[in-house]
């Protein structure tokens, strides 16, 4: 079935980049680039109302690198940068519908993406250590890179590559401009949207600052359907609503001046996310009853969440013994403080109509702290005709978080809750501290560009969970190289050989046992993981197409090994032990004054335990990348631009239960898109549509299938003049649904058996959402 998707979603799109490819002519060389020492800055006016159709860059970086513009993105209207990457080769997303937040390059885990900021990295929310890319406004944004291989002078955690997300800087842009709006939502909700920047010379330098403020929301639906197997018999539905609703508020800050021989470049963000998730699901034993004969609980769920993400980076960059030196000083915190409440109203449907089975609540409060103080020290010097660049990163990294949770319940029929008084507490923190030396060559002769690097991470960790305290340090050896070969003007050749590591993730490393976590089963961290470490390869080709057009078709390997899974340890769970002493208390009742050598005396059998995390097996990744964007000039139709990215992907693992992919991997992915510019009447129109593959995860005790339906954007623009437009965009026109399947499990010998718990049926959809958009430069 995949295959026939695969085949029947692209054939026009691939027809028309292969004959535009095929009569397009070429440039005679690459858009020059911007000297750091160039005076000049972009117009902001050119950005809100563009003259011209933006296509992907084609950067002259030796690492294969793709570089797209925010004006590549803009007439679609993107809120994050989560909305923006949904538009590039090769990143999918397994979230909730219209959310886009832990982006999975090549289709892998949030955790093998290293997202980069301004080129360095930020702390997240996520136990994977991922950053959630939907926590930055687009309008920040002047430009995403996509580094496919490592070189030495970047952090070597991207073994699927990495997203750099370059903010708009105070060299880059001159100007102002205001950007206000609404957005309207099916269910008839409507919020604002509002954004200023400016930029320009100030106190012998260049100033640029930015705000950006907006409305958030999601009204989604859900309904999931239970069986006691697949095809088995139904036992219960459940009906549920889920908004969420909050406000974004962001702000940047640069400031670069040229001092003495060197550049003095200051700069900060800041993103504040204040939002309510609320869920209300009502459950029933019936598949379309509503009626209160059938029902089986009442459960209402609210989480305030209060995020903010910040940094501030000084850096300058100066000559020095006979070289240029870069010293940077960077420092990003995160701070979540999330108050999860979740009351429950359950019924005895042993009764008809069933009878009330008890009222309780609780109360989760969350806090996390995450920071990052990171130095660079870096110098560039010419080494016969090559290029030596040597230095040393260090960064401290902290991670803080306190749980507390209340629990209470109600007496009686009608009694409310008491209140959340007493909290159980729990707290973790992980220090992590590395000093990472490089040197690294690059040089060009000819058609050929080169470099080659070594980098050492060195990693030194200390973890602690409730007065418990380990330690751990590691180190990595990790060599880069890449090849780039200029066939013509137009036509180039990319090669690239690197290793890359990925570190545990933070909730695998914490010396707790927590209880039932997979099933019946219950796990315990492992403070002791070292990272996984991967061999990566990729080959590409790029064409030039006339004088804004590219394509490009790119090969990728990864060779994973350490990998972290969960495996056994032996030891009963708590689940385990507790059955067998109910099992032992029952039979004394039964047999007064029997011991472990009377007949019949239960005999210990455990069939859940506790599981941990540990470095075993090898993993392989593979795909196919493929993207084009050109005016059809080669037609006659200068003022269309067409946009396709096509990529296939799979992997390979052998885990305890057989093979399967890497989890949440999905097949394909792909995006198609056109914009028509009509200049004589200073409009423009355009669509684009996306869809991505299956994605499935085995776990212990439980396996997940998801499936995403089709996303299709529209947008008309009016401009007026050269500084103000107006852009009416719609999203999710297709009312696009996830659709999940789930096998359920009670321990490892059921899951192998195929002796089923439960199994689940979900979907989730939400409708369009509408924005109208004004721009106004001065």
């Amino acid at each position: 079935m995949i295959k026939r998707n695969r085949a029947a979603a692209l054939p026009q799109a691939l027809a028309i980049a292969l004959l535009a490819a095929a009569g397009a002519p070429a440039m005679a060389q690459d858009a020059p680039q911007a000297a750091p020492g160039d005076a000049g800055a972009k117009d902001l006016d050119k950005i809100v109302v563009p003259g011209e159709i933006i296509y992907r860059d084609r950067t002259d970086a030796i690492a294969p690198t793709l570089s797209y513009d925010l004006e590549y993105f803009q007439r679609f209207e993107p809120l994050t940068v989560g909305d923006m990457l949904k538009r590039v080769p090769s990143v999918a997303f397994v979230s909730d519908v219209l959310e886009y937040d832990g982006a999975r390059l090549r289709g892998l885990d949030p955790g093998y993406t290293q997202i980069l900021i301004n080129g360095k990295k930020v702390p997240g929310a996520g136990d994977d250590r991922s950053f959630f890319v939907d926590r930055i406004p687009a309008e920040l944004v002047e430009r995403i890179e996509i580094v496919r291989s490592p070189s030495a002078n970047r952090s070597g955690d991207a073994v699927a590559g990495a997203l750099n997300i370059v903010l708009r800087d105070a060299y880059e842009f001159d100007g102002k401009y205001l950007r206000a709006g609404g957005l309207r939502f099916d269910d008839g909700e409507t919020k604002g949207t509002f954004g200023a920047v400016a930029g320009g010379e100030v106190g012998g330098g260049r100033l640029l600052g930015g705000v950006n403020v907006q409305g958030r929301y999601n009204p989604k639906r859900k309904r999931s359907d239970r069986f006691e197997e697949p095809g088995g018999a139904f036992t219960d539905r459940e009906d549920q609503s889920d908004t969420r609703d909050g406000t974004d508020s962001s702000a940047n800050l640069s400031y670069t001046r040229d001092i003495g021989t060197g550049r003095l470049t200051l700069d900060g963000f800041f993103v504040r996310t204040e939002r309510t998730e609320t869920e209300h699901s009502l459950e029933y034993n019936h598949p379309s009853s509503t009626s209160r004969d059938h029902l089986l609980s009442v459960n209402d769920q609210r989480e305030d969440i209060e995020q903010d993400n910040w940094a501030f980076g000084a850096g300058y960059e100066f000559d020095m013994a006979g070289g240029r030196t870069e010293l940077d000083l960077d420092y990003a915190r995160f701070d979540d403080n999330t108050v999860t409440t979740e009351e429950e109203t359950g019924f005895d449907d042993e009764d008809t109509p069933p009878s009330f089975d008890g009222f309780e609540g609780t109360r989760t409060l969350t806090d996390v702290r995450d920071k990052e103080f990171s130095v660079k020290l870096a110098h560039k010097r010419e080494v016969g005709t090559a290029q030596m660049e040597f230095g040393v990163d260090y960064n401290d990294k902290k991670r803080a978080t306190v749980l507390r949770v209340s629990e209470v319940q109600a007496e009686d029929e009608g009694d409310p809750l008491p209140p959340y008084a007493e909290f159980e507490r729990a707290s973790s923190g992980i220090d992590e501290r590395r000093l990472d030396p490089y040197l690294m060559f690059s040089g060009r002769g000819g058609n050929l560009a080169w470099e080659a690097g070594l980098r050492y991470e060195t990693t030194d960790a200390d973890i602690s969970a409730d007065g418990v305290k380990r330690s751990n340090e590691y180190s990595e050896l990790l060599p880069s190289a890449h090849l780039r070969w200029d066939l013509s003007d137009a036509n180039r050749i990319n090669f690239s050989l690197g290793r890359t590591v990925r570190r545990p993730n933070f909730n695998y490393l914490l010396p707790l046992t927590l209880e039932e976590e997979y099933g019946d089963n219950d796990f315990v961290g492992n403070p002791l993981l070292d990272p996984e470490t991967a061999w990566g390869v990729d080959f590409g080709f790029e064409r030039r197409l006339g004088r804004q057009g590219v394509v490009g078709i790119n090969v990728f390997y990864r060779d994973v090994r350490d990998l972290i899974e969960i495996v056994n340890t032996g030891a009963p769970s708590a689940t385990a032990l507790g059955d067998f002493e109910d099992e032992v208390e029952e039979f004394l009742d039964e047999n007064p004054g029997a011991d472990p050598s009377t007949p019949g005396f239960p005999e210990f059998d455990p069939d859940s335990f506790v599981y941990t995390a540990a470095n075993v097996g090898d993993g392989h990744v593979y795909g196919i990348e493929f993207d084009f964007s050109t005016p059809l000039t080669a037609l006659g139709m200068p003022d269309t631009g067409v946009f396709v990215n096509y990529s296939w992907l799979d992997s390979k693992v052998d885990d305890a239960f057989g093979e399967r992919r890497f989890n949440g991997q999905a097949h394909y992915v792909y995006n198609v898109g056109f914009i028509q510019d009509l200049p004589s009447v200073g409009m423009a129109f355009g669509a684009s549509y996306r869809r991505q593959g299956d994605a499935f995860d085995r776990l212990l005790a439980e396996e997940v299938t998801t499936r995403y339906g089709a996303d299709l954007e529209v947008f008309v623009e009016k401009r007026f003049g050269d500084r103000f437009s107006i852009r009416l965009t719609g999203s999710n026109l297709l009312d696009l649904a996830k659709d999940e399947a789930f096998n359920k499990f009670d321990n490892a010998a059921d899951q192998l058996e195929r002796d089923f718990d439960e199994y689940e049926l979900e979907r989730e959809k939400s409708g369009p959402v509408y924005q109208l958009i004004a721009r106004y430069a001065f």
